[in-house]
C-alpha cells in the first residue's frame, strides 16, 4: 500500500498528528507489546475498543498527541441516534465470544523488519546526504592536492633563499604563491572553503547550504522553539534541590557486593547519564531490569530506593528522559511502583511523588504521566494517568507534611497542562474529591493557590466536578480572603457552580 491511502483509496481527510524520533526497533517493540496485551485479537471490540484506540495509543506514544476527539466520538455519536441504539447490543453480541487466551500472530514484513515503504522525503534527504558526502570527499582531495602543491614551492623557494644566502618567510611565499603558484582555474584553499559559506567554488558546488548544514539549523530551529515554548508556558512546580552526586555515592555504598556483573553496570549507565554528560543512550537495555530489582527485593534497605528514587528525580529534569519512559513501556516497572505508593514507607512515597514531580519539567515526559493506555497489575486495570493520579491524591490527604507539599505540586502542575477533555473524564471527580478534602486541613496561601488553581481547571474540562462541589461541598467561596489571586481563582469556580 502506497503511504498516506487506505485499501478503499484516496482518504476524505488527512490529519497531521506530529513527528516522531522514536528509532524504529522501539516502536516495532511496542506494537508486539501491544498485541500481547491491550490489543490482544480478543479484546476486540467495535464500538469501544477498535482501529481508532489502537491509533490513539499509537499516537500518544509515538508523538505525545493523540487523533482528533471527534474521530474517537463516532462510536457514542452512533449509539445516540435510534439506529445506534437499536443496533448496538447486536453489534456488541456479534464481537463478543472470542478465544480470550488467543493473540493475533501474524505480523507483517513492516514489522520483521522486510521490506517497507519508504517515504518520499527520506529518499529525498538521504540522496541529500549522499551527494554532500560526496562533494565534502572531493573537497578534501582537491585540498589535499593544493596543500601538496603548495608545500612544494615553499620547499623550492627555501632551497633558493638558502643558496642566495636569504631567508624568506615559509608564510610569507606561501602567500605569494598561493594562487600564482596553481594551474589555471585552481583556487587557494581559502577560497575553496568559501564554499560553505555561500560562495561559488572553481569545482561547481552550488552556493546551496549543503543538507548536513540545513538539518543542523533544523535541530538548532527546534531547540529553540522548544526553549521558547518552555518561556512562554505557566512554568511548573519542580525541586531541584536533589544532588546527583550525593544520592549515587549513598546508592553506590548501600548495594556494594550486593550487585550482579549485569546490575553494576546498570550502577555504572546511571552514573555517566547523572554526572558525565551522556545521553540517555547511555541506559541499556538491563537498566529497568536493575531498577525493578531494587524496587522488588525487600532484602535491601528502604534507603537503597530512597536514593535510587531521589537519583532518578534529578534524571528526569533532563530533556531526553522520555528514552527511558518508553523504554518501560512493557514491564511498567517505575507505575507500577507509583501504583502501590500506598504500599510503601514514607520515605520512598516522597521519593516517588520527587520523580514524578519533576516529570513535569519537560512537555514529553509529562504527558507521558497522562497517557490513557491501559495494562493489566495485579488484577487491575491501571494506567499512566490513574497511577498519576493515585500518587497525587494520596500525597494530598497524606499526615506528613512533605508529601502534602508535594502533592500540591503535583495537581498545580496537572492543572498546568493543557490536554484533551478525555484525559481526565476518569480522574478530574477523583482528584477534586481529594481537594475539597485538603482544603479542610488549613493550607498555607500558596498550597492553597496551587490546589485551587487545579479545582478551576477541573471545573472547566468536567461537568461532573462543579455539580460534585455543589453536593459534597466547603465551596471554595468559604476560603475567599486568603489572598487576591486566591479570590480570582474563587471567582472563576464560583461562576460554574450556582
Amino acid at each position: 500500500m502506497i503511504w498516506g491511502t487506505t485499501v478503499l483509496g484516496q482518504p476524505l481527510r488527512k490529519e497531521v498528528i506530529g513527528q516522531t524520533f522514536i528509532p524504529h526497533s522501539v516502536f516495532t517493540d511496542y506494537v508486539r507489546g501491544l498485541a500481547e496485551s491491550t490489543f490482544r485479537g480478543s479484546n476486540y471490540s467495535l464500538l469501544k475498543h477498535n482501529c481508532n484506540s489502537f491509533s490513539e495509543d499509537l499516537c500518544q506514544f509515538l508523538c505525545g498527541v493523540g487523533i482528533p476527539k471527534y474521530i474517537l466520538d463516532l462510536p457514542q455519536e452512533f449509539l445516540a441516534t435510534p439506529l445506534g441504539q437499536t443496533l448496538g447490543p447486536l453489534i456488541e453480541s456479534l464481537g463478543a465470544g472470542g478465544d480470550p487466551t488467543g493473540n493475533f500472530q501474524y505480523e507483517s514484513e513492516f514489522l520483521n523488519g522486510g521490506p517497507r515503504a519508504v517515504s518520499p522525503g527520506l529518499e529525498q534527504l538521504n540522496s541529500q546526504i549522499e551527494a554532500a558526502r560526496q562533494q565534502s570527499q572531493e573537497l578534501n582531495e582537491r585540498r589535499s592536492k593544493i596543500k601538496d602543491k603548495i608545500d612544494k614551492k615553499n620547499r623550492k623557494k627555501e632551497k633558493k633563499a638558502k643558496r642566495d644566502g636569504t631567508r624568506s618567510s615559509p608564510g610569507d611565499s606561501s602567500d605569494q604563491n598561493s594562487s600564482a603558484g596553481m594551474s589555471e582555474g585552481e583556487q587557494a584553499p581559502e577560497a575553496l572553503n568559501g564554499v560553505n559559506g555561500g560562495e561559488n567554488g572553481a569545482n561547481g558546488i552550488p552556493p546551496e547550504m549543503l543538507p548536513s548544514e540545513k538539518v543542523l539549523k533544523e535541530e538548532e530551529a527546534e531547540r529553540l522553539a522548544e526553549e521558547e515554548r518552555k518561556k512562554n508556558r505557566e512554568q511548573p512546580i519542580i525541586f531541584k534541590e536533589v544532588d546527583p552526586k550525593l544520592e549515587l555515592e549513598c546508592l553506590v555504598n548501600l548495594v556494594d557486593g550486593k550487585l550482579s556483573e549485569e546490575e553494576q553496570v546498570a550502577v555504572d549507565e546511571l552514573h555517566q547519564y547523572l554526572l558525565l554528560g551522556e545521553g540517555a543512550w547511555a541506559l541499556g537495555d538491563g537498566f529497568l531490569v536493575f531498577v525493578g530489582r531494587m524496587f522488588r527485593d525487600q532484602s535491601l534497605s528502604t534507603e537503597v530506593r530512597v536514593h535510587l528514587l531521589r537519583a532518578l528525580a534529578n534524571a528526569a529534569l533532563k530533556d531526553d528522559i522520555i528514552l527511558l519512559l518508553h523504554q518501560d513501556r512493557r514491564e511498567h516497572v517505575l507505575m507500577n511502583f507509583a501504583q502501590d505508593i500506598d504500599k510503601h514507607p514514607p520515605e520512598e512515597q516522597q521519593a516517588m511523588a520527587l520523580f514524578m514531580c519533576n516529570l513535569f519539567e519537560n512537555d514529553n515526559a509529562s504527558e507521558w504521566l497522562l497517557y490513557i493506555s491501559e495494562w493489566s497489575y495485579l488484577n487491575q486495570t491501571t494506567s499512566n494517568i490513574r497511577a498519576t493520579t493515585k500518587v497525587a491524591v494520596h500525597c494530598l490527604l497524606a499526615a506528613c507534611p512533605r508529601l502534602k507539599e508535594i502533592g500540591t505540586a503535583l495537581v498545580h502542575n496537572l492543572a498546568c497542562k493543557e490536554v484533551k477533555t478525555v484525559v481526565f473524564d476518569d480522574v478530574a471527580v477523583e482528584i477534586s474529591m481529594a481537594l475539597l478534602q485538603f482544603f479542610n486541613s488549613e493550607p498555607t496561601e500558596e498550597h492553597l493557590f496551587r490546589t485551587m488553581k487545579a479545582l478551576a481547571k477541573f471545573t472547566m474540562v468536567s461537568p461532573d466536578v462543579p455539580q460534585f462541589i455543589q453536593m459534597i461541598g466547603p465551596h471554595p467561596k468559604t476560603m475567599r480572603g486568603k489572598s487576591e489571586r486566591i479570590n480570582e481563582l474563587i471567582d472563576q469556580i464560583s461562576k460554574k457552580v450556582r
